[in-house]
């Protein structure tokens, strides 16, 4: 698997602006329905991880038809609330599959993390049978984070890369014992898991 820093998309269309001073009354707000058909928002800390990872913060109705052009087979969701209603016709609807992991999002994150949910959902992640795939938690974040984090350190990268990577998603509300957690983390556990050669 190679490895990507890019971000994703903030919008793959854009809007020119409409110029009611020049449509009959009544059609500048036709029009401007119409565009708005064609805009794609992507949800809050949208960004792609690897080749076929995502990662957000929780998705809404608005970032549907940004998620459809994604053609995910996959999302993990690491809150243990119930799914939305909405979000679960959307992917009912597109034939994705929700993979559910609940990460409760306390401030204490590494004492009260379980390491055998990271492997669960690490599971899911490294088997590309499920790419396209998003990750998200309630901001993508921390829980989003700490997952990223422990499959940087399957990808071999150095301890300061995948801080940076943490911090830039989660600015003034990094958390050392996220950190704490990922720098901790037993990857020989995963590579028991792996299926893919990238992996082992």
């Amino acid at each position: 698997m190679s490895i990507h820093n890019c971000r994703g998309p903030m919008c793959l269309k854009t809007i020119q602006p409409s110029h009611a001073a020049d449509m009959p009354p009544g059609i500048s707000a036709a029009a401007d329905a119409k565009a708005e058909e064609h805009l794609f928002v992507p949800p809050l800390n949208f960004s792609m991880v690897d080749d076929g990872i995502y990662r957000s913060g929780f998705p809404d109705s608005a970032n549907f038809p940004f998620l459809k052009t994604l053609g995910l087979r996959s999302i993990i969701y690491l809150c243990p609330e119930p799914y939305p209603e909405d979000n679960m016709q959307f992917l009912n609807a597109n034939g994705i599959r929700l993979f559910q992991f609940g990460l409760e999002g306390s401030k204490e994150l590494f004492i009260n993390i379980p390491e055998d949910l990271i492997l669960s959902a690490l599971r899911v992640l490294v088997d590309e049978r499920n790419y396209p795939l998003l990750i998200h938690c309630k901001r993508g974040k921390h829980r989003t984070g700490c997952l990223v984090g422990c499959l940087r350190k399957c990808q071999n990268w150095c301890l300061a890369s995948i801080f940076d990577e943490y911090q830039r998603f989660a600015a003034d509300k990094a958390r050392v014992t996220d950190q704490r957690f990922i720098e901790l983390f037993d990857i020989s556990r995963i590579k028991k898991l792996a299926t893919s050669p990238p992996y082992i």
